[in-house]
């Protein structure tokens, strides 16, 4: 009797204290579903980067052989025949009386005087060759001076300046162009302006060579 009556009592305190158990299958799905959207943009994220970072090198790849072919134009043969001319030209042409720093650097009064007097001495050439100014019938030594008035006179003048390095390698390569010019036309075509001309376009086309003339213009 005492247990039925206890019992009855625990369960009348207990339904006091509504206990309800929710079942698993109505529990709404959706933080999961953000939770593994969140986790696939992840690593789609983390794909896309390391393919970016496979990519970037392979590019880089492909660009280096572009660049290293236009940076190295330059032969062998180029080099060589480079030193040649260099050490014939530093060994035959005049050089600076001393061992000091060259004073006829750009803008200064020295400068100006020597590239004056190497186109002043150009123009003189020229008019000598053509037989304008002391004109005579018979080859003279006004006229052949004029001839060999570039050789003498302007591409000295030039290298005497403090001029950049493909200045300098242009009037290295006058300096032994310009006497196998003056020396070689003469068996074909015998006339001094013809020789100072010829003298002229290779001044001309050497400098536009080696300072790049025609790449700036294009």
């Amino acid at each position: 009797m005492n247990a039925l009556t206890s019992t009855s009592l625990c369960n009348h305190q207990i339904s006091r204290f509504p206990f309800t158990v929710s079942n698993p299958r109505n529990i709404s799905p959706f933080p999961s579903r953000v939770f593994f959207k969140l986790y696939a943009n992840a690593n789609t994220n983390e794909l896309d980067t390391q393919a970016q970072a496979v990519e970037e090198p392979k590019q880089e790849l492909e660009a280096d052989p572009k660049e290293a072919g236009k940076a190295s134009p330059a032969s062998p043969l180029d080099k060589d025949l480079k030193k040649v001319v260099q050490k014939t030209a530093a060994t035959f042409a005049p050089r600076a009386s001393t061992a000091s720093k060259n004073p006829a650097v750009p803008g200064s009064t020295l400068y100006t005087v020597f590239e004056v007097q190497a186109y002043a001495s150009m123009l003189l050439g020229g008019v000598l060759s053509f037989n304008i100014v002391f004109p005579s019938n018979e080859p003279d030594i006004w006229r052949l001076m004029g001839m060999w008035s570039i050789w003498m006179f302007t591409i000295p003048s030039l290298r005497a300046r403090d001029c950049s390095k493909n200045e300098k390698e242009a009037l290295n390569y006058l300096f032994l162009l310009v006497p196998l010019l003056n020396v070689t036309i003469p068996f074909f075509w015998k006339s001094f302006a013809v020789v100072w001309s010829a003298d002229t376009v290779a001044f001309f086309a050497m400098y536009a060579w080696k300072l790049g003339w025609l790449q700036r213009k294009s």
